[in-house]
């Protein structure tokens, strides 16, 4: 399985980002749709945080409290995406954002041990 992350870039505080992530799997393994996702973060300096996550049926959506009623993470099954729709950007919300998956289905939760695959990071920087 390989994610690649998209749609980082420099905004202004109170400006709004969408990233994206595309999944690609090979030939046999698990389809899209049997992931359960999340978005992570890790500024300079600091440890990777979970930000936002998505059940495999898209079902179950939690985020962490800092980002709440600002960031929503949303699937595409039949495209093999993940968004996340920022807004009400703050300079602390500057950070690599990361997507991620986890397999089996349903035990993913908030800690990066839940996610087997990465993708590469994409820089979202927020000035003030």
């Amino acid at each position: 399985v390989q994610l690649q992350a998209s749609g980082g870039g420099l905004v202004q505080a109170g400006g709004s980002l969408s990233l994206s992530c595309s999944v690609s799997r090979r030939a046999f393994s698990p389809a899209f749709s049997s992931y359960d996702m999340g978005w992570f973060r890790q500024a300079p300096e600091k440890e990777r945080e979970f930000v936002a996550g998505i059940s495999w049926s898209g079902n179950s959506i939690y985020n962490v409290d800092s980002v709440k009623g600002r960031f929503t993470i949303s699937r595409d099954n039949a495209k093999n995406m993940v968004h996340l729709q920022m807004s009400g950007l703050k300079p602390e919300d500057t950070a690599v954002y990361y997507c991620a998956a986890g397999f089996p289905p349903g035990r993913a939760g908030i800690s990066t041990e839940g996610y087997m695959y990465w993708g590469q990071g994409t820089q979202v920087t927020v000035s003030s």
